[in-house]
């Protein structure tokens, strides 16, 4: 009974757990182009303003069912349609919506655009129509091709102030606004692409010469070596050990016996081995005769002289 009732309290955490990573709380409005001159096109070859959306659960979450609008006084202006495979966003995963008023182009055309010359508030609500996921609000006066998103995809201004607070030098490289304007704009991508990696520009800055990374590398060879080594004399020692233990046991003698034997050293095994070698292969069965024996070949008429030509040719 206490048995069935542990399974179901891990049964009903783990189906808790699968559903909290499936809420739509997650979402997050990342990134958002206004002015779309030489940027990315959508499937039909055309140039819009487009919304980004980013899943920062660790779980696939559904956005179907819920809506995008930009008007705060209708909540329901866009209803993202339900049956679509591709409305479910994967863990840390985006996906693009075109704000070309083109809503009969598809799932992720809405129907309304961004406006060049003024501020965008855009918002993505719940299925409910009234509980508010996310928002923002786009400034005026927005360049061509720039693009207006999160510092770090998903983040959130307490997210934001904690990593400022752990990292004192995370202002100085990035800042300490939430939104921010990206040159290099990246749709349905991480906001922030790592171009370099900052500890090997920092070992690159301080060993120039590679000084460091070689002794870093033949390191690495030599003590992989030396823990090979350690392995198989181990594993060897371990071999021989048993060895000796089925020996004795087949011979029925114990340890204190076994350490009593005296082990006969190699200088006489190499004196009887040599003895043997010298009694067997250096006489024949006399050992104070030396026989001398001819040695047969067989007989090849290609190296008899009486087929070679005896006279010569004549020539006419």
């Amino acid at each position: 009974m206490k048995q069935k009732i542990i399974f179901g309290l891990l049964l009903f955490v783990c189906t808790l757990s699968g559903v909290w990573a499936q809420r739509t709380t997650f979402l997050k409005i990342n990134e958002v182009l206004v002015i779309n001159k030489d940027n990315f096109q959508d499937d039909y070859g055309n140039k819009f303003p487009w919304i980004e959306i980013y899943n920062a659960s660790p779980g696939t979450v559904d956005i179907a069912g819920c809506f995008i609008t930009n008007d705060i006084n209708n909540p329901r202006r866009y209803p993202i349609p339900k049956g679509d495979v591709l409305t479910k966003i994967k863990p840390r995963q985006h996906v693009l919506f075109w704000a070309d008023n083109m809503p009969t182009r598809g799932t992720f055309h809405v129907n309304f655009t961004l406006d060049p010359d003024q501020s965008n508030y855009i918002a993505l609500f719940d299925s409910d129509g009234h509980t508010l996921i996310d928002s923002v609000t786009v400034p005026a006066g927005q360049r061509p091709d720039i693009s207006y998103g999160l510092l770090e995809d998903g983040w959130s201004q307490k997210r934001l102030e904690e990593k400022l607070r752990l990292n004192s030098t995370y202002k100085e490289k990035n800042g300490s606004e939430l939104w921010v304007y990206f040159e290099q704009v990246t749709p349905s991508s991480n906001n922030k692409i790592l171009d370099t990696n900052e500890r090997i520009e920092k070992f690159k800055k301080n060993d120039e010469r590679g000084v460091g990374m070689t002794i870093t590398a033949m390191a690495v060879v030599f003590i992989g070596l030396i823990l090979l080594f350690l392995f198989f004399k181990l594993i060897g020692n371990i071999a021989v050990s048993l060895s000796h233990e089925r020996a004795m046991k087949a011979s029925g003698i114990s340890k204190e016996e076994a350490k009593g034997i005296i082990q006969t050293s190699g200088d006489i095994y190499a004196a009887i081995a040599m003895a043997i070698y010298e009694a067997t292969e250096l006489h024949d069965e006399e050992n104070t005769i030396l026989t001398i024996k001819n040695t047969a070949r067989s007989y090849s008429p290609w190296n008899s002289k009486i087929y070679t030509l005896r006279e010569t040719p004549i020539k006419k």
